[in-house]
């Protein structure tokens, strides 16, 4: 056989065994928190001060423009964008309880409840797990930008962060909703999506 082939052959298998390892999930790798508590305590708490590091006010004062302008301020951002990164591997683990028994994990009624959320997850768990490293994947472009210290390009980073998490959450939390993205409070100043929610995470 040629050993370009064989190589070839080789490398291919090498890739393949590769792969199948990556989408395999270890048996002691299992759920812990819920679907509601990994979003208030990883993903939000990382995600807002992505969105929230450039900005331009304008008031009667003038025009006041918000971005980061010390090493050290990007630094911090360079670790909330891997925080959230990983946070992406956390939302693709299976059988991931979506809230706690009585918990509400709506902010409007056109969304969900939380077992008709998880029952949607589960059956479409490849799409779901497909849209979280979607979210990794936007994520991995601010971080592109937040290693050059470039604003302008994290500020647009931002809006495909923001794409990536809408992209999911129409499908899974409001899938019948019809009105456009604009009503939906994803990036804002004062807070993200599910930090509303705190309060109504353990309300039975």
């Amino acid at each position: 056989m040629n050993v370009k082939v064989v190589f070839l052959t080789t490398f291919y298998l090498v890739i393949t065994a590769c792969s199948k390892q990556t989408t395999e999930i270890p048996d002691g790798i299992k759920p812990f928190g819920t679907l509601q508590e990994l979003m208030l305590s990883v993903i939000d708490p990382h995600v807002d001060p992505i969105w929230n590091s450039v900005s331009t006010t304008v008031t009667k004062e003038g025009v006041e423009e918000k971005a980061p302008a010390t090493d050290a301020e990007w630094a911090v951002l360079r670790q909330h964008a891997i925080a959230l990164i990983e946070a992406g591997n956390l939302l693709q683990i299976p059988d991931r309880q979506v809230a706690v028994t009585g918990a509400s994990t709506s902010i409007h009624p056109v969304e969900e409840d939380p077992k008709k959320i998880e029952e949607l997850i589960r059956n479409n768990h490849a799409d779901f797990a497909l849209k979280a490293q979607g979210l990794q994947e936007a994520t991995k472009i601010a971080l592109i930008a937040i290693d050059e210290k470039n604003p302008e390009a994290l500020l647009k980073a931002g809006e495909g962060i923001e794409k990536a998490c809408e992209a999911c959450h129409s499908a899974y939390w409001y899938p019948n909703d019809k009105r456009p993205v604009s009503w939906k409070p994803l990036g804002q100043a004062e807070s993200g999506l599910f930090a509303r929610l705190i309060k109504l995470a353990y309300v039975s």
